[in-house]
């Protein structure tokens, strides 16, 4: 997911209540919920688990035992060095680092959880496991969640600085509601993915991603591999439960040619793409002189080159004269 709705789920949380157990806890909800992307910094470092996006960091072992206490180091660290400047907090609140550290950790795991929901995946077991997970629940960007979420914020921090009782109840009533959100949105992609099994064209898929489209969070865009092919397909459960509404391919997904295979394994050039790709997709352009490889994931391009995410690879034959 993007950074505003990790952000607003860290602050929702907070307005639950739980920025009130200590000082910093609002603090530690919201850099929590955004900690996780610290990798995107790291793309330099020798290490591929911790270079990868969305792999070490997002994992149980990094972005769930590793950060939060770190985070909440950091945190009380910033206090103690305020208070020796003589700083005043008007929250009022105690340092109690025992709720800082939780609600690191609290803020932590809904970082992972989310992008889990998208078909950008993770890599949840890093770096024991290189697999990727997504549940394909939400786009990565979800209007709904942020107008939900904004609202409830802003009403409940409204009620807070009213002083009245309820302050906490609008954060409440959205947390549980993103929960039923992304649930139901869960039951509907178990549905969609079987719809082109048991219908037409009766996919026999060994990869699929069921995507949700911009806004139009019960569609879902079905992309799978079957025989070194790739396949497309539209699902509209107001339009058919039962039945795609429309579906494409196969489109021959170019991993069978031996060249585009072993240049994807053996150029470091290509490791991210390599380590990230779930439905890799490849197109050989062989001339005289040259030979130009392009690569893409069909979950984001149709075709090899056509999108700013593939790579390319130019290798020279050797063939006299050039």
């Amino acid at each position: 997911m993007d950074n505003i709705t990790h952000s607003l789920v860290g602050w929702t949380l907070g307005q639950t209540g739980l920025k009130r157990k200590t000082r910093k806890g609002l603090a530690a909800l919201i850099l929590g919920a955004n900690a996780p992307d610290i990798d995107v910094f790291l793309g330099w470092v020798p290490w591929a688990p911790l270079a990868t996006h969305r792999g070490f960091t997002h994992s149980l072992v990094g972005g769930v035992l590793i950060l939060p206490p770190m985070l909440a180091g950091l945190l009380w660290l910033l206090d103690r060095w305020q208070l020796r400047r003589g700083a005043t907090f008007k929250s009022g609140l105690e340092m109690h680092f025992g709720w800082l550290v939780l609600l690191s950790y609290i803020g932590c795991v809904t970082h992972p959880f989310l992008d889990w929901q998208t078909s950008y995946a993770i890599q949840l077991f890093s770096p024991i496991s290189d697999r990727w997970y997504h549940a394909d629940t939400l786009f990565i960007i979800d209007p709904w969640i942020w107008l939900g979420l904004g609202f409830a914020i802003w009403l409940s921090r409204r009620r807070e600085r009213q002083a009245r009782s309820n302050w906490r109840q609008p954060a409440i009533t959205a947390a549980s509601a993103l929960l039923l959100y992304i649930g139901a949105n869960g039951v509907l992609t178990a549905h969609a993915v079987e719809v082109p099994v048991e219908s037409a064209p009766h996919a026999r898929p060994d990869t699929m991603v069921a995507s949700p489209p911009p806004a139009l969070f019960w569609r879902r865009n079905l992309i799978w591999r079957q025989d070194h092919a790739i396949w497309r397909g539209d699902y509209d459960p107001f339009a058919s439960w039962n039945a795609l509404t429309d579906y494409s391919g196969p489109i021959p997904d170019g991993m069978t040619d031996r060249l585009a295979h072993s240049v994807l394994l053996a150029t470091p050039g290509l490791g991210r793409f390599r380590r990230w790709s779930i439905l890799p997709m490849a197109t050989v352009t062989r001339a005289r002189c040259s030979t130009r490889i392009d690569y893409q994931d069909a979950r984001f391009g149709g075709r090899p080159g056509a999108s700013r995410l593939g790579q390319s690879v130019t290798l020279a034959t050797g063939a006299p004269g050039c």
